[in-house]
């Protein structure tokens, strides 16, 4: 059953999947703004959010938990000291996904996901 269960598997591998967000989640906090499948944009959103709110703590505790997660240290500094201090006055809701179209090569559904 899939009761209480919050992600989607994007492979069998569960390690590949947990490797994809972290890579993506990296991406999204350099450069604010990607393109990825739909299912992929919907998880990563999820993921992304729960660091945001992580880092707006602005402590010790939370900067090594991002450091746990995140593989780039030159994305936890920029999430520390860009991403968290703009949305320290919004509860949740710090990225959008719009709907782009479809891949050329397989017709999966594309989405940009972007910081708000």
């Amino acid at each position: 059953m899939r009761h209480r269960k919050k992600s989607k598997i994007f492979a069998k591998q569960n390690r590949l999947s947990r490797s994809v967000l972290k890579n993506q989640a990296v991406s999204l906090i350099l450069h604010e703004h990607i393109l990825t499948t739909k299912v992929k944009a919907s998880a990563l959103r999820q993921t992304v959010e729960r660091l945001v709110t992580t880092a707006k703590n602005q402590n010790l505790t939370a900067r090594r938990r991002l450091i746990a997660y995140l593989p780039k240290m030159g994305a936890v500094q920029k999430l520390m000291e860009e991403l968290a201090p703009r949305y320290l006055n919004r509860q949740g809701g710090y990225t959008r996904v719009i709907k782009v179209g479809q891949r050329k090569g397989d017709g999966a559904p594309v989405s940009k996901i972007e910081f708000v």
